[in-house]
């Protein structure tokens, strides 16, 4: 393994490490990482195998949805430009391994006993459960670093829509990580091992466990159903239509201008922390809950059709309507891919679940995906009766990890790039 794999000195040269683990919304103690490829192969695919880690996109945007998901967003610390961008290196070796399986470094057990071991342990003996990383870049990296000339115009701050009521706890970001996999700990472990490798240079400023996708990139899957009961993502992208991908997802060469040719292959993330308001829709009644989605509960049949993906007759449903409104035709065309999943947190203290959906939408560009689509939605949507808007955040996703030597970001910070 060359030096750049590496990402920095063996542990046992570094007694003096921190240990420690993330809990949700804390960054663990610890230091610097040497990784390795010892441990176990990868599995066979279909069998919670691993999914490829390089390509000209990150994985975790059209790859097929994964059943869990560990989302953070992290604040950076460091004022270093070389620190950073070696984080980042140091982060792609240890995503490189933990997508195939392998545990980061020398592993959890065996070397020095006076040291912390490089690798939290918790995904021992799991397979890679279809483990994907995914790196986002926020508005506010770009006031770091001397970067403010290379924030692509289409990465604009999410203006306030009517009806937002944002926790700025739970809103923002310099970077972003999402980790998508069949195992809840394995999207655990991941996220935790890298906020361990960032101690003192990142530190997590809010993070969402996410359960039962919400939306499907796999055409012959069955759609997958949210928290209030009826199917999502019927007319999702699948990540086989390329040229629908070409078309709305991915980022251009002719997109902007030269100070974000940088972003070619890669995407951009609207996160929007979606509350409902369980008690009441559960107590509302299943006709005025399929005119208010537009669809029957279920088949997810269109209004006046009998099949979910019959193609919907916009006009036989209600004006506020949620499909209706939603729908391309609606909307000039505009198309996003969906990846959301769902989430419950407990209970906000007044006997009510505090649950709904963490919304997750891969776009072109932002001013032309979801911020007209959702301002239409906030607006007129009858669904807004029973949903609010908390946690929101917008990141630029950058190309893929094309090969052993590339790394994250590598097309925004390497001048050669």
């Amino acid at each position: 393994m060359n030096e750049n794999e590496r990402g920095g000195p063996s542990r046992r040269a570094l007694i003096g490490w921190g240990g420690a683990g993330l809990a949700l919304g804390a960054a663990a103690a610890g230091g610097g990482v040497a990784l390795s490829d010892d441990g176990p192969d990868p599995a066979p695919a279909g069998s919670g195998g691993a999914v490829e880690f390089h390509g000209a996109h990150q994985a975790g945007i059209a790859t097929p949805v994964q059943d869990r998901l560990h989302f953070a967003a992290f604040d950076v610390k460091t004022e270093d430009r070389a620190e950073f961008v070696q984080l980042l290196k140091d982060w792609t070796a240890a995503a490189r391994l933990m997508a195939a399986g392998k545990p980061v470094g020398e592993g959890a057990y065996g070397g020095l006993a006076e040291a912390p071991p490089d690798d939290t342990g918790e995904a021992l003996g799991l397979n890679p459960s279809r483990l994907t990383l995914t790196v986002g870049f926020g508005p506010s990296l770009f006031e770091r670093f001397g970067l403010a000339d290379r924030r692509p115009a289409a990465l604009t701050d999410l203006p306030k829509f009517p009806g937002d009521n944002l926790d700025r706890s739970r809103t923002g970001g310099d970077l972003c990580v999402q980790a998508c996999a069949d195992d809840p700990q394995v999207a655990v472990h991941a996220i935790r091992n890298l906020a361990r490798i960032g101690f003192g240079k990142v530190a997590v400023r809010w993070s969402q466990l996410g359960f039962g996708k919400t939306s499907s990139t796999t055409p012959d899957a069955q759609t997958p159903r949210n928290l209030m009961g009826f199917k999502d993502g019927t007319r999702n992208i699948a990540g086989t239509e390329t040229a629908r991908l070409d078309r709305h997802v991915w980022v251009s060469a002719s997109d902007g201008d030269a100070k974000s040719t940088w972003m070619t292959g890669g995407s951009y993330l609207v996160a929007r922390r979606i509350r409902m308001n369980i008690e009441t829709w559960d107590r509302t009644s299943l006709q005025e809950q399929e005119d208010v989605f537009g669809r029957d509960k279920g088949e997810g049949a269109p209004v006046g059709k009998a099949k979910e993906h019959d193609a919907p007759f916009l006009k036989a449903m209600k004006p506020d309507a949620h499909v209706r409104l939603a729908h391309p035709d609606s909307n000039g065309g505009i198309t996003i891919l969906r990846r959301g999943y769902s989430f419950t947190d407990g209970t906000d203290g007044l006997g009510r679940l505090d649950a709904g959906l963490f919304f997750l939408a891969y776009q072109r560009d932002v001013r032309e995906g979801f911020i007209p689509l959702q301002r239409r939605l906030a607006a007129h949507d009858a669904l807004n009766e029973y949903i609010q808007h908390v946690g929101s955040a917008v990141f630029a996703v950058p190309p893929g990890v094309r090969d052993s030597h590339d790394w994250w970001g590598r097309t925004l910070f390497s001048k050669e790039a």
